[in-house]
């Protein structure tokens, strides 16, 4: 771990080598000692050594930079209850360095997540067999939507041969905009919904994943599989407040075509949000009343 003096150093080269306006004594204090913190708690949780504190990890509903606040005591309460990036504080008419610094970083961990792919060794270690949507490539998948709604070939014939058949409830893993969101979260909320649904006496049908997947593929799936319910776990469209954020889209026998208001989704799964052990305790839940209901979506009153 680099001590705080090679810190400085470091971020002095780095500030003066980015095109940003001039940063004043108390802004180069206020990063250099965000920066110290972090590191010292990066040592405490035993990072590896030589490692840089990661700027993007830093908490913004601890984070209060606003200088000489009429009530800091109440805003910062009222910041517990919103992960919005708020009392960030201005130099003059613009952002300080500091959230200036985080908002890119945030953005280039949003950019990375939609741009790169599932590890395959990921998947592998998942025990999931893989199909692939009619999307060729990355590119496909951005400016072709629709694409994504159905598999290709070889998909249509992997799921029809070593899938279930009839399952009361299909779950599968997708992509979607975010392959960071399903790396940090599928694995666990998939083992809680299946520890779940089998507690309520619920066969599942066999997992697997889809690469380039649009929330919409989940349909020709459950004409496939004749599954009852139909479960995607997908990553969103990332944010500047975290690029990890996965959602669940479920559906009562689901079919190609079907309007967008019959799906239920539990979205907002993320270490920062709905946790993901507890998401999937709670999908099982829908699950087992959309059963009970023979309804999804709108339709569903729970």
């Amino acid at each position: 771990m680099v001590d705080e003096k090679q810190l400085r150093s470091i971020i002095e080269q780095v500030l003066g080598e980015m095109e940003l306006p001039d940063i004043n004594r108390e802004e180069r204090h206020e990063i250099h000692a965000a920066a110290a913190d972090t590191a010292v708690s990066y040592k405490e949780e035993g990072a590896e050594e030589g490692v840089l504190p990661d700027i993007s990890q830093v908490n913004v509903r601890t984070q209060y930079l606003v200088e000489n606040p009429r009530n800091k005591e109440a805003f910062y309460e009222m910041k517990q209850y919103s992960p919005a990036r708020l009392g960030i504080g201005k130099a003059g008419a613009r952002y300080k360095t500091l959230p200036y610094l985080q908002f890119r970083a945030a953005h280039s961990a949003a950019q990375d997540s939609v741009f790169s792919d599932v590890d395959p060794e990921w998947i592998k270690k998942m025990d999931l067999f893989c199909v692939q949507t009619r999307c060729e490539n990355k590119d496909m998948y951005l400016t072709r939507p629709d694409l994504g709604r159905r598999l290709n070939e070889q998909g249509v014939l992997a799921v029809k041969e070593k899938c279930r058949k009839n399952p009361q409830v299909q779950i599968y893993i997708s992509d979607g905009l975010s392959s960071a969101a399903v790396m940090a979260n599928a694995a666990d909320v998939l083992l809680s919904i299946q520890q779940g649904l089998k507690s309520f006496n619920i066969e599942t049908g066999t997992p697997f994943f889809v690469k380039y997947g649009r929330v919409g593929v989940m349909d020709e799936i459950t004409q496939l599989t004749e599954a009852l319910v139909t479960c995607v776990l997908i990553g969103e469209r990332p944010g500047l407040l975290t690029a990890e954020s996965m959602s669940a889209y479920i559906t009562y026998k689901g079919t190609i075509g079907m309007p967008e208001a019959h799906r239920t989704v539990v979205s907002n799964i993320h270490r920062f949000g709905t946790i993901p052990a507890e998401a999937g305790a709670h999908i099982a839940e829908i699950i087992k009343i959309m059963l009970e209901k023979k309804a999804s979506g709108t339709q569903l009153k729970m």
